[in-house]
């Protein structure tokens, strides 16, 4: 049964919790406090006390130890900046036309993602949103809970209202939202995991998917958008292109990065009960604390422009420039801008590729790393020529008689 939410205010946890102490000493409650202080807001025609503006300081140690220890304790939570979101789902208006997408989240009105598809709902003429609320995160509940039950909803959005649904302090107007006949907010009866029945059945009736899945799930959450045969466009730690389950996808075109993020690092905003002791940790101008995680890439089976421009070559083979590997018919390349325009071989290039990689332009073969010879099939490992090693532990790329960097073995397409 659909369920009205109800009005709330953002407070931090700890401060309900000490503001609370005291209103119990004197006995009344803290919505009479907020009552007691929204009157006295009238009656004065302003603040009723004088505010002074403070700037917490945060104690940053260098290094990421403690980074580090968040993601192998799972804490990765990470709520995607709005901007990131909006300058990539732009670029694939028109396969969004007439389509339901569906996103995963953490709380849906804490959600970069929900937040765009809804602002950008007409603009993208979309069909409809559906959004779940997952209760295991702190974040569930907090900017609009619902009436009883759990904090695990569903938010299906189908029509917008007439006026604007942007408010002068930037939050939306989610009671003119959800008061819509073709909306609803309602509880799940399970606590929103993706992996659940009903987050499944709500994923087997989107066309697309488009979210921040956990870091740690992530093998699991792409493997469950390929078994339902999914669009999506989803973040991912460059890394996963390495993963048994993921490479593959890779290989044979059925996942490639997306178009707008390719270097350097995104800001996230975390939990407030995040630790912010590592580099590029911090709180932004609104106090919402955020760290930087390196190596982010969107990972997309939509097709874009970008994937299609082929990489500009201007080095010539040469064999001392470009060793060969002792266990594998195939030469080494350092840098994917070092590809040899001449060479019509198995060439081994960075992971890296993949930010450049034109299927127009070059075929994937394989991931050379300490995975091979228990991932790749033996007539791959017959077509590569490959030749164990005592060294290479399972098919890293010997040369000289030492270890490469893990490498993914490519050659050219043939131009006729």
């Amino acid at each position: 049964m659909a369920i009205k939410p109800t009005t709330t205010i953002r407070i931090d946890v700890d401060l309900k919790r000490r503001a609370t102490e005291v209103f119990d000493e004197v006995g009344i409650s803290l919505s009479t406090a907020i009552n007691g202080f929204l009157k006295a807001v009238v009656r004065e025609g302003n603040m009723p006390f004088e505010m002074k503006l403070e700037h917490p300081k945060l104690e940053i140690k260098p290094g990421n130890a403690t980074l580090n220890h968040a993601f192998i304790a799972k804490k990765d939570e990470f709520y995607t900046q709005y901007e990131d979101v909006a300058r990539e789902m732009l670029k694939y208006k028109d396969q969004f036309r007439q389509k339901t997408v569906l996103c995963n989240c953490d709380d849906p009105f804490e959600s970069a993602f929900f937040r765009f598809f809804v602002l950008h709902f007409e603009d993208l003429e979309l069909a409809g949103l559906t959004s779940t609320c997952y209760d295991g995160s702190p974040m569930a509940g907090r900017e609009y809970p619902l009436e009883g039950g759990t904090a695990a909803y569903r938010a299906v959005v189908t029509e917008l209202p007439d006026e604007p649904l942007l408010r002068p302090d930037g939050s939306l107007d989610l009671e003119s939202l959800f008061a819509l006949p073709g909306n609803s907010l309602a509880h799940l009866s399970g606590d929103g995991d993706f992996r659940s029945d009903e987050c499944e059945a709500l994923l087997a009736e989107a066309d697309i998917v488009a979210t921040n899945p956990p870091f740690s799930l992530f093998r699991e959450y792409i493997g469950q958008l390929e078994r339902y045969n999914k669009d999506f466009i989803i973040l991912g730690n460059m890394n996963a292109s390495t993963y048994r389950e993921v490479f593959p996808l890779f290989r044979d075109n059925k996942v490639w990065y997306g178009e707008t993020i390719r270097s350097g690092d995104r800001k996230f905003y975390v939990p407030d009960t995040y630790p912010l002791n590592a580099a590029g940790c911090g709180l932004d101008e609104d106090g919402r604390r955020f760290i930087r995680v390196k190596g982010v890439r969107w990972l997309t089976n939509l097709d874009n422009g970008r994937r299609h421009e082929p990489i500009a070559l201007t080095r010539s083979y040469t064999h001392e420039d470009y060793p060969h590997y002792e266990n594998y018919n195939a030469i080494d390349v350092g840098r994917t801008l070092d590809i040899p325009t001449d060479y019509e071989g198995f060439m081994g290039v960075p992971i890296t590729f993949l930010d450049k990689y034109s299927p127009d332009q070059f075929e994937i073969i394989m991931l050379a790393n300490g995975n091979t010879r228990s991932s790749v099939p033996a007539d791959t490992l017959d077509q590569v020529g490959y030749r164990p090693h005592p060294e290479d532990k399972g098919g890293v790329g010997i040369i000289n008689g030492r270890r490469s960097y893990a490498r993914i073995l490519i050659r050219r397409k043939s131009s006729s």
